[in-house]
């Protein structure tokens, strides 16, 4: 019989070496998923629901009143570095970002924690949770509950809820023909993490991947008081190219992604280009590959890069011409100084996503 007590001092052990997967790279394929779900019954659906999973978008949103909508969301995975602290940092930014991804104002949180007692020391699992009471302090929200299991892999994450305006729900089926493409951080996360894996992370590098997974999407807030933007969400393990196809479906548009615009972490196209790329990627390639079209003239690490899952990504925003200047106002005065316009919305038979040279 196995014993389940915890350990109190072993030779420390590094968190990625307990899981398969890490950060958002852990979510199902998006084929396997759209398997799954698609015999799944609809349910009842009361009119105060105003999203729901019809469009797969960030979180769901109930209207209260005329005034207010709670947005409630989950977001949970396995360790994407090693140190414990950053794992409950990390993990708390990328739930709390599907409000922010809604236009709301985060209220509440619940923490999931599910560990592997026996193998990881009390200390390290309550490290984790301090890294994510922190980030939850930094954004002025309790835990006020939470969930704990004994696991053979270490998990951890958040239930969220938010309030907004109805009127200012921003969702990821409103863009509209014309509209441009605006992202707010650099992508690469899933090759940062890929190399730290293998032993293949300087000190600079770790401190980027951090540093992105950590920075709090808060200019959602103010991007869904303006009028201009019609679509918003993130873009998490998907990659750029499956949350832009999302968009694309869901407003029955072609987006197109000029790849030369697109902010990429230091060195993230080197380390791709050295093979230090996620299964996850390459499973998402599978899943919507063939609404695609890449570009002759791209080169060979664009398909991996565009379809790198992302932990904590940014915003991704679909916003009228006119709006794009402000957009990137608010991105910037939040410290997102790497925002970029990468692409537009066009109106097309069909929806899909082209990723062009520049």
């Amino acid at each position: 019989m196995t014993d389940a007590s915890p350990v109190s001092s072993p030779e420390p052990v590094r968190l990625t070496s307990l899981s398969h997967g890490g950060g958002c790279g852990c979510k199902i394929a998006p084929g396997v998923l759209s398997e799954i779900l698609k015999s799944s019954a609809a349910g009842m659906l009361p009119p105060e629901l105003m999203v729901g999973i019809e469009t797969a978008d960030d979180a769901a949103v109930y209207r209260l009143n005329d005034e207010q909508a709670l947005i409630a969301t989950t977001d949970f995975f396995m360790p994407i570095v090693d140190d414990p602290f950053d794992f409950g940092r990390i993990a708390a930014a990328n739930a709390i970002s599907d409000v922010y991804a809604m236009g709301g104002r985060p209220i509440m949180a619940l923490a999931l924690l599910a560990m592997p007692v026996n193998r990881l020391p009390l200390e390290t699992i309550g490290r984790i949770v301090r890294g994510g009471e922190a980030v939850c302090r930094q954004v002025g929200i309790p835990i006020a509950g939470g969930h704990t299991i004994d696991s053979v892999e270490p998990i951890y994450g958040l239930v969220v809820m938010g309030l907004v305006h109805p009127a200012r729900v921003k969702r990821n089926a409103g863009a509209r023909a014309g509209d441009v493409l605006v992202l707010g951080k650099r992508l690469g996360v899933g090759v940062l993490s890929a190399a730290l894996k293998k032993d293949a992370l300087g000190a600079e590098g770790y401190a980027e991947l951090v540093a992105s997974t950590t920075q709090l999407n808060t200019p959602g807030v103010r991007l869904a008081e303006m009028d201009g933007v019609h679509a918003l969400t993130d873009v998490t393990g998907f990659g750029l190219a499956g949350h832009t196809l999302e968009l694309a479906r869901a407003a029955g548009l072609r987006a197109v992604v000029r790849y030369a615009d697109l902010p990429l972490l230091p060195g993230v196209a080197r380390m791709a280009g050295e093979g230090l790329v996620t299964g996850a990627s390459g499973r998402n390639w599978a899943a919507y590959g063939a609404e695609v079209r890449l570009d002759a003239g791209l080169p060979a690490v664009a398909r991996d890069l565009v379809c790198d899952p992302q932990t904590s990504g940014g915003l991704l925003v679909s916003c009228d011409p006119d709006s794009v200047e402000a957009v990137l106002r608010i991105f910037r005065s939040e410290g997102f100084g790497h925002a970029a316009v990468i692409g537009e919305m066009q109106a097309a038979a069909g929806p899909g996503l082209a990723v062009v040279a520049g």
